[in-house]
C-alpha cells in the first residue's frame, strides 16, 4: 500500500494521474525531483537506482546535488552519485560554497578522466571564500533550533537574565512539539509553536521543502523571516479561509501583496519545494519552480509604523497540524 501511494504521488507530479479537483503540478525541476525522490525510496535494486539518478542529474537543482550525494556512501552507487553531483556543480557555478567544494574534492577518485578534470578546473576557479548555502537542519537532531520567545520588538526590550530564564522554557515547549522523525523537522505538538534558529540572519536566500498531514485538521504552517510572519503555507482546499490562493504568499501584508501570483502547490500530503530570498525589506519566493512572489515588500506585522528587523531569526511555524520540514539550506548575502 505505501508503494502504491508513492507511485500515486509520483504520477500526479510528473502529470501522469491528475487527482480530481486539483490542476496538474507544474512540470518543473523541482517536482521531478520531487517524483524522483519517491521512485529512489520505492526501487528495488541497485540497478534501477543507478538509472534513477541521471534522472535526478537532469533536473539541475541545488538539491538535487545534495541528494545525489548522499549516495556517496553507499559503494555501489558511489561512481553513478559522484557523477551525477560532479555534472550538476560543474554546470552550475553558483552553486559554489564551502560543502560544494568539500563534497568535489571528495569524489575526485570516482569520476572518469573527462569529469575529473571538469571537477578540477571547476575547484581552481571558484572563490574559496564564498562559504555558499549551509544545512541548517543536520536531519538527526534539533541542534541549532530554539524555542519561541516573544516577538523581535519585546525580545530586544528584555534584560539579559530575564530572556535567557524565558529562552530555557520556550525550549522546553519547543522540544515537546517539535522532533525529528525520518530526517525531517517534524511537529507533533497540539497548539500553536514556531522553531527558531538559533542564528540571525540579514539578507540571506534559502531552500526547505515542506509538506503538510492531509489528515490535519487544519492543515497550515509558514516560515516566519528575520522573525516576522510570514511566507504562508496551507490547504488550498480550505476556501473558508482563503487558501484557494496557494501557499508562498506575504500573508500578513496589508498595504502590498499579500497573495501569490499562482497557485502552485502539490497535491495535500506531497512534498512542496520553496526558495526564498530576502534583501533588504524584500522577499521572492519560488514554489515548486514557480516564482510566486517577486520582490515584494515584507512589512513589519509587530509594528507597521516600523520597517521589519534588519536582522533576526529565521521560524518554522506551524498551527497545530503536523507539519514536516526538510532539506533546509540558507545562503547569507553579504
Amino acid at each position: 500500500m505505501k508503494q502504491i501511494k508513492r507511485f500515486l504521488a509520483a504520477a500526479v507530479l510528473t502529470g501522469c494521474l491528475m487527482p480530481l479537483g486539483i490542476s496538474a503540478a507544474p512540470d518543473t525541476p523541482e517536482n521531478k525531483l520531487i517524483a524522483l525522490r519517491h521512485q529512489m525510496e520505492s526501487a528495488q535494486t541497485i540497478k534501477q537506482q543507478k538509472k534513477i539518478l541521471p534522472q535526478i542529474e537532469a533536473t539541475g537543482t541545488f538539491q538535487a546535488m545534495m541528494y545525489a550525494a548522499q549516495f556517496l556512501q553507499s559503494p555501489l552507487l558511489r561512481k553513478t552519485a559522484a557523477t551525477a553531483v560532479a555534472h550538476i556543480a560543474v554546470a552550475h557555478p553558483e552553486y559554489n560554497g564551502t560543502r560544494t567544494r568539500q563534497i568535489l574534492n571528495d569524489i575526485l577518485p570516482n569520476l572518469k578522466k573527462a569529469d575529473r578534470e571538469a571537477v578540477q578546473a571547476y575547484l581552481q576557479k571558484a572563490s574559496k571564500g564564498e562559504e555558499g548555502f549551509v544545512s541548517i537542519f543536520n536531519g538527526k537532531d534539533l541542534t541549532g533550533w530554539k524555542g519561541l520567545v516573544e516577538n523581535p520588538i519585546k525580545r530586544a526590550q528584555m534584560e539579559g537574565w530575564k530572556l535567557v530564564e524565558a529562552q530555557k522554557k520556550a525550549d522546553e515547549v519547543m522540544r515537546a512539539d517539535w522532533t525529528v522523525q525520518d530526517g525531517c523537522l517534524t511537529y507533533v505538538g497540539k497548539g500553536y509553536d514556531n522553531i527558531c534558529t538559533v542564528k540571525n540572519y540579514r539578507d540571506f536566500e534559502m531552500y526547505v521543502d515542506w509538506r503538510l498531514d492531509p489528515n490535519g485538521k487544519e492543515p497550515d504552517a509558514g516560515i516566519y523571516l528575520r522573525g516576522t510572519p510570514q511566507v504562508q503555507i496551507w490547504d488550498i482546499a480550505r476556501v473558508n479561509v482563503g487558501a484557494q490562493v496557494g501557499s508562498g504568499g506575504l500573508y500578513n501584508n496589508q498595504k502590498h501583496k499579500s497573495t501569490p501570483s499562482e497557485v502552485a502547490d502539490n497535491p495535500l500530503g506531497e512534498w512542496n519545494s520553496f526558495y526564498i530570498k530576502m534583501v533588504g525589506d524584500k522577499v521572492t519566493v519560488v514554489l515548486n519552480g514557480v516564482k510566486v512572489v517577486d520582490e515584494v515588500v515584507m512589512e513589519n506585522y509587530w509594528d507597521r509604523s516600523q520597517p521589519i528587523p534588519a536582522c533576526d531569526q529565521i521560524e518554522m511555524q506551524a498551527h497545530g497540524s503536523l507539519v514536516n520540514f526538510r532539506d533546509i539550506y540558507v545562503r547569507e548575502i553579504k
